[in-house]
């Protein structure tokens, strides 16, 4: 667990553009459930996180279609929470950060850590805009 000094402003860096974190397996499984679209985000320390994932998915949202819903977790601190996300994600492995985008509960879209690491922050913004655009 990383010491919530550590992460608030991270965990703000979603939160500030209206993102709602999850933090237990009822919440997920809520968020899951409902109709329409919603992109979730697991949240890392790493720098990839900081410096690709969480600006792409901010910059994701100058869009003209957009998820109805916006929900994060925080991996390495919301343990039950991301793991519970994770269920839904699969068949893709585990790893964070990524970005899932579901439709009426079904997973529809995916980007795992290795579409997001190395990336620039447009390029991640664009791939969730397309997303959007198909499905939103």
């Amino acid at each position: 667990m990383y010491p919530p000094e550590l992460v608030k402003p991270m965990r703000e860096d979603l939160t500030a553009v209206g993102f709602e974190e999850l933090h237990t397996v009822e919440a997920v499984d809520t968020a899951i459930a409902k109709e329409g679209t919603t992109l979730v985000v697991v949240n890392s320390v790493c720098g990839c996180a900081a410096a690709n994932a969480r600006p792409g998915a901010r910059m994701s949202l100058d869009n003209d279609k957009k998820p109805d819903n916006l929900v994060t977790v925080f991996a390495g601190v919301d343990r039950e929470a991301t793991d519970k996300a994770r269920s839904y994600m699969i068949p893709f492995p585990p790893s964070s950060p990524s970005m899932a985008l579901f439709k009426d509960g079904q997973l529809v879209h995916m980007l795992e850590r290795h579409h997001i690491e190395g990336r620039p922050a447009e390029m991640i913004a664009e791939n969730l805009k397309d997303a959007y655009n198909e499905n939103c």
